[in-house]
C-alpha cells in the first residue's frame, strides 16, 4: 500500500518559513481527507521541517506538495529533496502553484492537479494504486503532466455540485501533524467558489454586459473568454461558483478540531457572505455578486451552532470568519456577524480608490460601498482589517490619490489595520500576462 507524505508549503515562498506564522490552511487537510477515503493513512509535515531533515522519508513512496504561485523557490527545494531521497517515486504538486502546469519543468514534480482536486485525486491514486499510471494518465481530467522536457496539459475538470462537493470531509487527524496547532489559526472551509463573475473590462472585451446583467447561467461563460471575476483574482477560474457546506458537516469537522486541541477557528471563503446563497439560486450557478442578498437564515443557522460548541461558548476557543464583499453587507448582515463575532477580526478587499477603476478591475463593489460596510461592520462590533493593491493593471497617478484618500477615509470609517499588497499576475486570472 501507498505510505503517502503531503508538505505544506502554502505561504513558505523563497525562504521556506511561513508569511504568516499562526495559519494553517484547509487545503492540505483536504488532500488528507481524500487520501483517508481511499484508505490510506498520510501524514503532513511543514516545508520548514522538511527542509530542516527533521523526517526520515525512506518510508514514504509519493509526495504530494500544496502551495501558492508565489512558492516556487520553496517547492523547488523540497523536489530536489526529495528527488535525493526517493529517486523515481511520484511528486504531485496540488493548489494554486499548479494553474501554471509549466511549474513543473521550472520545480522538477510529474504531476499537477489543477483546479478542485479531490475527484481528480481519487481517479489519480486509482491509477497509481493500479499500476495503470503510464496508460490512464493521458485521459485523466484535471491533470498537467510532464512527458520529457515538455509538459501535457489535460482539459480541465467541471466543478463538483454541492452535494458532490459536500461528501468530501478534509482529515482532522492529521491537525496533530502541525507543531503548533493548538496556538495557530485552523482554518475550516465553509464554502468554495466565488459568486463574482463580473470581468474586468480589459482589450478584448466587447461591452456586451452579459456578465453583468445576463442570467446567472448566461454570466458563466464570456463570449470572448476573458476569465471571470476580479481581473487579478484566479478563484472563479479554477473553483467556480459558490457551493455551499452542509452545516452539520462543519460542525463535525469544528468539533472534531476543537477535540484534538486547536483553540483558534477561522471560517474559511471568499466572502462568508456567501454561505447559503447558493441554496437561493439552485440549480442555477451563483454567479451575481449581489442579489440575492445573504442566506441570513442559513448563515445565523451556521454561526448558531459552532458558537453553541462547549470549548467556544465558555471561551476556551474562539472563532472568526475570514472574508467578505462589501457588495453583500446590508445593515441586517452587519448586526448577524456581530451578534455571533464581535471583537474578532474579518478580511475586507478594497484596492482601489477610483470608482472607474474599481470598474475596470471587474470587482463587484464599489469604493462608496466599501466604506459603507467597514462603518456597519464597525458598528457591529467587528474589526474590519482592509487590503490595498498598488500596481495593478490601469493604475494612474489619479487612481492612487483616490487611493490614498480611500485609506485615510478606511481609517476614519473604522478599520482596524490597512494591508498595503503589490500586484502579482496569477496564472488563470485576467490579467495573468500582465507584468507585476
Amino acid at each position: 500500500m501507498l505510505n503517502p507524505l503531503i508538505v505544506d508549503a502554502l505561504g513558505r515562498g523563497r525562504g521556506g518559513r511561513r508569511a504568516t506564522l499562526d495559519a494553517i490552511g484547509a487545503g492540505p487537510r483536504a488532500v488528507a481527507g481524500v487520501l483517508e477515503r481511499r484508505g490510506f493513512k498520510p501524514r503532513i509535515v511543514t516545508a520548514e521541517d522538511f527542509l530542516e531533515g527533521l523526517i526520515d522519508l525512506s518510508g514514504f513512496d509519493m509526495l504530494l506538495i500544496s502551495a501558492m504561485t508565489v512558492d516556487q523557490p520553496t517547492v523547488r527545494r523540497i523536489a530536489s529533496r526529495w528527488r535525493r531521497s526517493n529517486p523515481g517515486s511520484l511528486l504531485i504538486l496540488g493548489g494554486p502553484i499548479a494553474s501554471d502546469p509549466w511549474v513543473l519543468l521550472r520545480v522538477g514534480a510529474d504531476i499537477a492537479v489543477i483546479g478542485e482536486g479531490e475527484k481528480t485525486l481519487e481517479e489519480l491514486l486509482d491509477l497509481v494504486s493500479g499500476d495503470r499510471l503510464q496508460d490512464g494518465l493521458s485521459d485523466l481530467r484535471g491533470v498537467a503532466y510532464r512527458m520529457g522536457d515538455t509538459v501535457r496539459v489535460n482539459p480541465l475538470r467541471p466543478v463538483m455540485s454541492r452535494v458532490e462537493y459536500d461528501a468530501y470531509m478534509p482529515s482532522t487527524r492529521v491537525i496533530v501533524d502541525y507543531p503548533l496547532h493548538y496556538a495557530a489559526r485552523v482554518y475550516v472551509e465553509v464554502l468554495r467558489g466565488c459568486s463574482n463573475y463580473y470581468r474586468p473590462l480589459i482589450e478584448g472585451c466587447t461591452r456586451c454586459d452579459r456578465c453583468r446583467s445576463g442570467s446567472l447561467r448566461e454570466r458563466y461563460d464570456c463570449p470572448v473568454g476573458i476569465p471571470p471575476g476580479c481581473g487579478y483574482c484566479s478563484v472563479p477560474s479554477l473553483y467556480g461558483p459558490p457551493r455551499s457546506r452542509s452545516v452539520s458537516h462543519i460542525l463535525g469537522e469544528v468539533e472534531e478540531l476543537l477535540e484534538l486541541g486547536v483553540r483558534r477557528i477561522v471560517l474559511s471563503a471568499p466572502d462568508i457572505l456567501d454561505y447559503g446563497r447558493d441554496l437561493l439560486v439552485e440549480p442555477e450557478p451563483l454567479t451575481d455578486p449581489r442579489e440575492p442578498e445573504p442566506n441570513y437564515d442559513a448563515l445565523e443557522e451556521l454561526l448558531a451552532a459552532l458558537t453553541d460548541l462547549r470549548a467556544i461558548r465558555r471561551g476556551e476557543a474562539s472563532m472568526m470568519a475570514e472574508n467578505i464583499k462589501p457588495s453583500l453587507v446590508t445593515e441586517r448582515a452587519a448586526r448577524l456577524l456581530g451578534r455571533y463575532l464581535k471583537g474578532t477580526p474579518i478580511n475586507i478587499g478594497f484596492e482601489t480608490g477610483s470608482e472607474s477603476h474599481s470598474r475596470f478591475l471587474g470587482r463587484p463593489s464599489t469604493p462608496r460601498e466599501c466604506l459603507t460596510a467597514i462603518r456597519r461592520l464597525r458598528r457591529a462590533g467587528l474589526r474590519p482589517q482592509v487590503y490595498f493593491i498598488h500596481g495593478l493593471p490601469g493604475q494612474s497617478a489619479e487612481t492612487v490619490n483616490s487611493t490614498i484618500k480611500a485609506v485615510e477615509a478606511s481609517v476614519e470609517a473604522g478599520a482596524d489595520w490597512i494591508i498595503l499588497y503589490r500586484f502579482m499576475p496569477l496564472p488563470m486570472s485576467a490579467f495573468a500576462d500582465h507584468p507585476p
